[in-house]
C-alpha cells in the first residue's frame, strides 16, 4: 500500500481497503465530495455533480459488501463520466448550448457495465464542446484548468477527466478518443489512459464525433487501474454495429513487474520529427532504457509518414462530424462556440472524393501498421510533441500546423496507452505512447504498468 493520501490512492489500493472493510465506500465518496467542493472552483472539471446519487450508491455498495456480496475491484469505487456518456435522468450536454437541456432516458452501455460492477457515479465531467471544440471562452461552461499550471491547456477533448484525476478529485473516469482525446489530456495532466482496440468497448449511448474513428476507454491514475476497468468494460454489444465480436482480454491478470520476452519497436521517424521537442524526445528514449532494463528488446522501426495518418484522420473526422451537425449548424450556429463552429464547418468543404480517398489511405496505413506488428509486440513513440500550450493563445485551427502524434492508433484501430514519464523544465508532465497489435490491449497495459511500477519518482501530485 502506498503512502499516498486517500484522494490520491489508486483504484487497486482503494479496492483492497473497501473489500476488507477497512474503508467504506461512503467514507471515500464523502471525502471526495468535500475535496471537489474545495477545489473544483479552481479546476472546473465537473459540469454536473451527482453527489446525492453517489452517496446513495455508496451506501448500497457498503451494505452489499457487508453481506458478503462483493462484486469485484470496482465495487464502491467513485467514477466520473465525460459528459458525452448518456446517463438516464441526468443531464448530458456534451458541453454545448445546442444540447444544454438534453436528459437521456437510458444509460450508455459503458456506464451500465461499470454500474453493474458496483461503481459509484460522482458526476459528469467537462469536455470540449461536442468533443471537437477548444478553450475558446464562449462555451456552455468554463474549460477545465490544468492543475499543474492553470494557464496551460489541459488537453482535449476528455479534459475534465484528466484534470479531475490529476487533482485527486476522483480515482477513475471514462473518456472518448477520436484522434487522441483520452491520451492528450492524460499526457498533459500526468495521468494514465488507454484507447482500446476499435470496437472493444461499446459506443452505444455515447454522443458521436466520428463513428468510424470514435473509441471509448478508461482513464485513471495508473495503468493497472485502467486494466481493472477495461476488464469490466470489454465485451460484444450486439446492438451496436461497431462493437467487436471477439473474446474480451484479461488485462489485469496479464500485468507483471517485468517485460521479459517482449520486443518493442521504437518508431524513430516519429520521434525524430523536428516538431517533437528535445525534452519529449529524450523522455521517450529514457523510458525505453527502463523498458530494456525490465527485460524488453528494443528495435528501431519506422511507420508511414505521420502526416499521412494526420491528414486521413482529419478528413474523416471533419466529414463525419459535419454530417452529424449539419442541420444544427444551419438552424442555430450561434449556439456553437466559435472553435467548434469553425472546426466542424470545415467538413462542408470536403468533397466525397476526398473522404473516400482518406478512407482508402486509412486502410493502407492500417495494413502497414499490422505488417509492422508481425515483427514486434509493441510500438513506442512520444506522447505529445511538447508541453501543453497556453490556453488563451490557442487558435481554432492551430492543430493543422503540426502532425497529430496520437492519430496513428485511431487510424489503425489498435490499442494505445499514454504513460507518464517525467516532467519538463517548465514543470509540466511528459508522456510516451505504447501501442500494440489489434486486440492485444493486455500487452499494452502490461508494459505501461510495469514501467509505472519501475518509476515511482514520476508519481507526483499537483495539489496536496
Amino acid at each position: 500500500m502506498s503512502d499516498a493520501p486517500l484522494h490520491y490512492k489508486s483504484v487497486a489500493e482503494l479496492a483492497g481497503l473497501i473489500k476488507t472493510r477497512k474503508l467504506s465506500s461512503l467514507e471515500l465518496t464523502q471525502a471526495l465530495i468535500k475535496r471537489i467542493a474545495d477545489l473544483d472552483e479552481r479546476c472546473k472539471s465537473f459540469i454536473t455533480p451527482t453527489f446525492d446519487i453517489a452517496e446513495q450508491q455508496a451506501k448500497e455498495a457498503d451494505t452489499e459488501i457487508a453481506a458478503g456480496n462483493y462484486r469485484g475491484p470496482l465495487h464502491g469505487i467513485p467514477v466520473g463520466l465525460k459528459d458525452a456518456y448518456d446517463t438516464a435522468g441526468i443531464r448530458t450536454t456534451v458541453c454545448s448550448r445546442v444540447t444544454s437541456d438534453r436528459v437521456p432516458t437510458s444509460n450508455a452501455v459503458a456506464w451500465t457495465k461499470l454500474r453493474a460492477a458496483g461503481a459509484v457515479l460522482m458526476g459528469k465531467l467537462e469536455n470540449t464542446e461536442f468533443c471537437l471544440g477548444g478553450p475558446s471562452g464562449d462555451g456552455l461552461v468554463p474549460h477545465a484548468r490544468n492543475p499543474w499550471n492553470p494557464e496551460r491547456y489541459a488537453g482535449g477533448s476528455s479534459s475534465g477527466a484528466g484534470v479531475a484525476l490529476a487533482a485527486g478529485l476522483i480515482p477513475a473516469a471514462m473518456g472518448t478518443d477520436t484522434g487522441g482525446s483520452i491520451r492528450i489530456p492524460a499526457a498533459f495532466c500526468g495521468t494514465a489512459g488507454i484507447k482500446p482496440s476499435y470496437g472493444r468497448v461499446s459506443l452505444r449511448g455515447v454522443f458521436p464525433l466520428s463513428g468510424s474513428l470514435d473509441h471509448t476507454g478508461p482513464m485513471a491514475r495508473t495503468s493497472e487501474d485502467c486494466a481493472l476497468m477495461l476488464d469490466v468494460l470489454s465485451g460484444h454489444d450486439a446492438e451496436h454495429p461497431t462493437s467487436l465480436n471477439a473474446p474480451a482480454p484479461a488485462c489485469a491478470a496479464a500485468l507483471t513487474d517485468d517485460l521479459k520476452g517482449l520486443r518493442i519497436g521504437y518508431v524513430t521517424n516519429f520521434s525524430e520529427l523536428s516538431a517533437v521537442s528535445d525534452e519529449h524526445r529524450q523522455a521517450t528514449t529514457d523510458a525505453l532504457e527502463v523498458c530494456h532494463a525490465l527485460g524488453a528488446e528494443i528495435i528501431d522501426v519506422t511507420l508511414p509518414d505521420l502526416w499521412d495518418f494526420t491528414v486521413a484522420n482529419s478528413v474523416i473526422m471533419m466529414s463525419e462530424a459535419y454530417a452529424i451537425h449539419e442541420k444544427w449548424l444551419q438552424e442555430q450556429p450561434e449556439n456553437y462556440t466559435s472553435f467548434t463552429r469553425s472546426r466542424i464547418s470545415m467538413g462542408a468543404f470536403i468533397r466525397a472524393a476526398d473522404y473516400i480517398n482518406a478512407q482508402k489511405t486509412r486502410r493502407e496505413l492500417a495494413l502497414a501498421t499490422a505488417k509492422l506488428m508481425t515483427s514486434v509486440d509493441l510500438l513506442v513513440y512520444p506522447g505529445m510533441l511538447g508541453d501543453p500550450p497556453v490556453a488563451k493563445e490557442i487558435k481554432p485551427f492551430y492543430f493543422l500546423n503540426s502532425p497529430l502524434i496520437t492519430a496513428p492508433a485511431n487510424i489503425a484501430g489498435v490499442p494505445c496507452a499514454s504513460v507518464r514519464c517525467g516532467f519538463s523544465k517548465a514543470g509540466m508532465p511528459m508522456a510516451f505512447q505504447i501501442s500494440g497489435a489489434m486486440l492485444d490491449d493486455a500487452t499494452v497495459l502490461r508494459a505501461a504498468s510495469a514501467f509505472e511500477r519501475a518509476t515511482p519518482e514520476f508519481d507526483k501530485r499537483p495539489i496536496d
